[in-house]
């Protein structure tokens, strides 16, 4: 699927993944900032946060309104505008912790992207494997000391035994699948398992695996 298809998915309701973040997301990374490493100077490390795929924003909105500094990138110019409004009736404080940028998420370099980032979001962002194995090698080299990576997507088995997603086998994975294409990053598993999620339908599965970079040692 193209940006165009998705900013006509985009421009035909209000908020199409509604405004609540997933609460998977939400799981894991309250409470990220208290985890994260001093500095050397004895101060919290920074709060910066990647959002691929941001959507309208769910998951970078409500980041900032935990005082995370934001970069929010999508590829659906019509999703980005719809975040910028949703953002316009939140504080002046809030929306000016999130950076919108409308990217191709396989070319940040060429977005401008580099990071380090204490949190990364990688949810239901479906890519071929070879695509997503080299999105996530990039990921884990833009992670800060103590930073989390987090990938959660439809898993591949949800097509038989799920319920909605995508229906291509091609581009879902298994927990193992990206335990296996973050082999080699120097980032630690520190979850990778499936998750069963109420639908209007029976329960969805996806698939999440949590990744922190190894803080150096002294």
């Amino acid at each position: 699927m193209d940006a165009a298809e998705w900013d006509a998915r985009y421009a035909r309701s209000e908020l199409v993944w509604g405004a609540p973040p997933n609460s998977t997301v939400v799981e894991y990374v309250h409470g990220l900032d208290r985890r994260l490493p001093l500095q050397a100077d004895g101060t919290a490390a920074p709060m910066r946060a990647l959002d691929l795929a941001c959507g309208e924003g769910r998951h970078a909105l409500w980041l900032a309104t935990h005082g995370w500094q934001v970069q929010a990138v999508d590829f659906a110019q019509v999703g980005i505008d719809k975040g910028r409004t949703v953002a316009a009736r939140l504080s002046r404080s809030v929306r000016s912790r999130v950076e919108w940028t409308c990217a191709d998420i396989t070319d940040l370099d060429a977005a401008g992207v580099s990071g380090p980032f204490e949190l990364i979001l990688m949810v239901f962002v479906h890519l071929p494997p070879q695509e997503r194995r080299q999105l996530l090698h990039q990921l884990a080299s833009m992670l800060a000391p103590g930073g989390m990576l987090l990938v959660l997507g439809h898993a591949t088995r949800n097509i038989t035994d799920g319920y909605g997603g995508p229906q291509d086998p091609t581009i879902l994975f298994a927990p193992d699948d990206i335990r296996a294409d973050l082999d080699g990053t120097g980032v630690t598993i520190t979850a990778a398992r499936e998750v069963f999620r109420p639908t209007e339908g029976a329960d969805a599965i996806d698939a999440l695996v949590v990744a922190e970079s190894v803080e150096p040692t002294a």
